[in-house]
């Protein structure tokens, strides 16, 4: 069995409105998102035969049918037209039920690595479309560079960001998403991003000042009633540099911008021993 590995990155909300509930059930979001140097490790291994078989070394996640990988893998095959006996092993970084995207970011590398493995050379178009079926968060993996998100989050306009550095922090415990969007009162924002972040500096006051005002995720104070641990990880990253800071998604991960690496690992070294006493999970990353 031929074995190949890739890397499924993170992804951090900068600005997160929820716009309305759809007919559907979902919501119209418009959201900024990036995704950041944090990966899970995704290998794959196909030989002639039948069966998708998941391996995590994750206890918490789930390997059967009703994991994310496998439902993009059995969806794969069943567009294409392939039978092949699949297997798939998932090393987890990425904390989950984390608002970091991790399981969307898996079946999305399982989508791209099987359309190289198998040559069956989908369009991205096709690909896009697979994702939407399995998780809102699932096509901005696939285009695999910084959007605007609009819809429920399938509608990708990519954009240039600055390659920021970030400490994310998640307090090691779970939000379920769908609660937190059933204890959502929607914004009064008509959903206008009002300033080209792309063009922004962190290099000066002003800079600074903008990218302050534009940061912004109406999910936040729904978690934060909930979990206050979240804003003190926010005033926390405040106090060592951070230009702003963020819950990202649903959370409960909170990310802090910093201009360059030095002031980011500078900052890094005075967090990591205080909040992994705690048994927080601190991450240095760069935005992708």
């Amino acid at each position: 069995m031929n074995t190949h590995r890739y890397l499924a990155p993170a992804k951090i909300n900068l600005f997160l409105r929820v716009l309305r509930k759809r007919e559907d059930g979902y919501h119209d979001i418009l959201s900024v998102m990036q995704p950041v140097s944090l990966f899970d490790e995704i290998v794959l291994g196909m030989e002639g035969g039948k069966g998708i078989f998941v391996e995590c070394d994750n206890k918490s996640i789930p390997c059967d049918h009703t994991n994310l990988a496998y439902r993009a893998a059995e969806a794969f095959f069943k567009t294409a037209g392939i039978s092949k006996k699949l297997s798939i092993k998932i090393k987890k970084n990425i904390p989950v039920a984390a608002g970091l995207g991790g399981g969307s970011s898996n079946a999305a590398a399982v989508l791209r690595a099987l359309n190289e493995i198998t040559s069956a050379n989908m369009p991205i178009e096709g690909l896009i479309n697979m994702a939407a079926g399995l998780g809102s968060d699932v096509p901005f993996f696939i285009v695999g560079k910084s959007c605007i998100a609009r819809g429920r989050g399938e509608l990708l306009e990519p954009i240039e960001l600055t390659k920021l550095w970030y400490i994310l922090i998640n307090p090691g415990f779970a939000v379920s998403t769908r609660w937190v969007y059933q204890n959502l009162n929607l914004t009064k924002n008509k959903g206008h991003i009002s300033m080209n972040i792309s063009k922004v500096s962190l290099k000066d006051p002003v800079g600074i000042r903008q990218w302050q005002g534009f940061l912004a995720n109406d999910l936040e104070e729904v978690t934060i009633g909930k979990h206050s641990e979240i804003k003190e990880i926010k005033d926390t990253l405040s106090a060592v540099g951070a230009t702003g800071a963020l819950m990202s998604g649903s959370g409960p991960t909170v990310f802090g911008i910093f201009p360059d690496k030095d002031k980011a690992e500078e900052a890094f070294g005075l967090l990591k021993g205080t909040f992994e006493q705690k048994r927080y999970k601190v991450f240095l990353a760069q935005g992708l």
